[in-house]
């Protein structure tokens, strides 16, 4: 990636609180790349994720590259988490003008007899209500200041059926696709935009992350993280995975003033997935 810090930058000035920051292993992930994006288009960037080492890695990237970060950590379905976060911001910048929302992801049920009601309460938490607060607590800021701008990280789930059983996690990311519509309507005449995005098949460490010990590609039935890599790759038009700086760039673009008369809408970011159909 090509640095571009400055005055020359897309969000240059901006204040940026991107959620989600950190990155669940090595590599790039969503949130990650969006936070140094900002950064290296000009904006001073709260990076604030619920491990705060990640949170600090994400920060010492921007500080390296001569950018303005600052770590934060929260638990986005914690209110009072938010609102320290929120303040976080404040005091470091003295204002918002970016809320990118990436915190999100499927809990470990599925097909809708498998889906627990904890489980069910846990994925729309992380979801859907962890944004709506975040909302909540940047917009009267966002008010003051004459206007803002929202991103909301959403998927392909929330559109589509996605080939697999995706109960409670396809709910939460439709959810999240209408509450952005809604909250852009509300504040529209505001000047506060809201949009959301929604990624494909992404190529990001969270893939391949583990649970009880054991790695995803190994439950999804691979031998190897390339083989699942692969398989994921042929079902997309393209042929490929995006990666996480496709779904950064696409936030890039809803954030700064180039999508200044766009607002409510869901940017699908998937190689042409969804516009597929199956065939025999």
């Amino acid at each position: 990636m090509t640095q571009n810090l400055g005055e020359a930058g897309r969000v240059a000035g901006k204040a940026v609180l991107v959620t989600g920051a950190g990155s669940i292993g090595p590599g790039w992930g969503n949130g990650k790349a969006a936070a140094v994006l900002y950064a290296r288009e000009g904006a001073k960037v709260l990076c604030v994720d619920s491990r705060f080492a990640a949170a600090e890695e994400t920060r010492d990237i921007i500080q390296g590259e001569g950018g303005v970060a600052v770590a934060d950590r929260a638990d986005v379905t914690d209110e009072r988490d938010i609102a320290a976060m929120v303040a976080a911001c404040i005091d470091a910048f003295g204002r918002i003008d970016i809320l990118h929302n990436n915190v999100g992801g499927s809990g470990p049920g599925a097909a809708l007899m498998d889906v627990a009601l904890d489980d069910w309460n846990d994925t729309l938490a992380r979801n859907v209500t962890g944004a709506f607060l975040a909302i909540k607590a940047a917009i009267p800021h966002m008010e003051a200041e004459g206007g803002g701008a929202i991103v909301n990280i959403s998927s392909i789930a929330g559109l589509t059926h996605i080939g697999v059983p995706s109960t409670s996690y396809s709910a939460a990311k439709g959810a999240l696709n209408e509450l952005t519509k809604n909250i852009a309507i509300q504040y529209a005449a505001k000047n506060i935009r809201a949009n959301c995005i929604a990624p494909g098949l992404m190529k990001t460490p969270f893939i391949l992350r583990e649970k009880d010990g054991v790695p995803n590609h190994i439950r999804k039935g691979y031998a190897t993280p390339e083989e699942y890599h692969a398989a994921r790759a042929a079902t997309v038009p393209m042929r490929r995975m995006g990666d996480a700086w496709d779904v950064a760039k696409a936030a890039l673009f809803l954030a700064s003033d180039d999508a200044a008369y766009i607002t409510g809408q869901c940017l699908v970011v998937d190689g042409g997935l969804t516009a597929t159909s199956p065939g025999a």
